[in-house]
């Protein structure tokens, strides 16, 4: 895709043409760690929401039902035409609530200004939660089932001052953080209390901070490496680059945690020296 960008080149204002890549990915998040199941690249005019749509009934038609039953996703996809698509795929679903549906936001805090229904927590964190069975949903014209979270998290913090003889000192405090999160979904809980919907709600996050983390941090996902109009080799590289993230997540869960008692190193650490064996044993012999 491309976009006209402006920026300061020797103080004078610059419009250029950028090219640049979007991305988007389905996830498994209920195995023990996560895997990448499928991606598929943005197309020029194609909005984020129908490019994953589209992700989606191409996994489904190719493997089936086999890892999918439920979709967890961000807010930008709760939308009427969405979530009809993805419930007529056969899929259950959990998504954030936020000020994209502000009536539908609106209607569930006002349903969830009471008190607590579930409490728990321990000295560093609480965690409180309201439950609203059916909440009017006006874009779509129907209910749906919206879960209200206030996690409270004691946090030590270093900050740095100065003391009385004027030297930079460091000095740690507890800092008390709160946030609110709703998730609205279509599940039918039974006898399954609303917990699990927060449960699933969270699990989303696993997806930021252990695939798209590291793989753009450590992976290099987002470093330029073809030239533009080269797309098919960009496409080639980058699935070498989440296939090899896979591959490599896999064997450290199954071959390394799964062998120690108490694992002293992280995924990163296992690439790290990984890479760095591999470019020992390719050194040339200079004898």
């Amino acid at each position: 895709m491309e976009r006209k960008v402006e920026h300061k080149v020797d103080g004078e204002l610059r419009e250029e043409m950028q090219y640049y890549h979007r991305i988007c990915a389905v996830t498994v998040v209920s195995s023990a760690f996560p895997i990448p199941l499928g991606i598929r690249f943005q197309k020029d005019g194609e909005t984020e929401v129908s490019c994953s749509l589209s992700l989606l009934q191409d996994l489904l038609g190719r493997v089936g039902r086999r890892f999918l039953d439920l979709l967890v996703a961000d807010a930008l996809y709760l939308q009427a035409p969405f979530v009809r698509d993805v419930e007529g795929l056969g899929l259950d679903w959990v998504i954030n609530l936020k000020e994209n549906q502000p009536e539908l936001l609106a209607e569930a805090q006002r349903l969830t200004a009471g008190a607590a229904l579930h409490r728990d927590g321990d000295e560093q964190q609480e965690l409180q939660l309201w439950h609203a069975p059916e909440v009017y949903w006006p874009v779509a014209d129907r209910s749906v089932r919206v879960v209200k979270t206030v996690r409270t998290q004691q946090k030590n913090r270093v900050r740095v001052g100065l003391n009385d003889a004027g030297q930079r000192r460091p000095r740690k405090e507890i800092v008390v953080e709160q946030s609110t999160n709703f998730y609205a979904s279509n599940l039918e809980l039974g006898t399954i209390p609303p917990v699990f919907v927060y449960q699933l709600g969270r699990s989303r996050w696993v997806i930021d901070t252990e695939v798209f983390q590291t793989i753009t941090t450590d992976g290099h996902l987002k470093k330029p490496s073809v030239h533009q109009g080269r797309g098919q080799a960009l496409l080639v590289l980058t699935m070498i680059r989440v296939l090899a993230f896979t591959l490599t997540m896999v064997f450290f869960h199954r071959q390394v945690r799964s062998h120690l008692r108490s694992c002293c190193i992280g995924f990163c650490d296992l690439a790290q020296r990984l890479a760095y064996q591999f470019v020992v044993t390719a050194q040339p012999d200079s004898s």
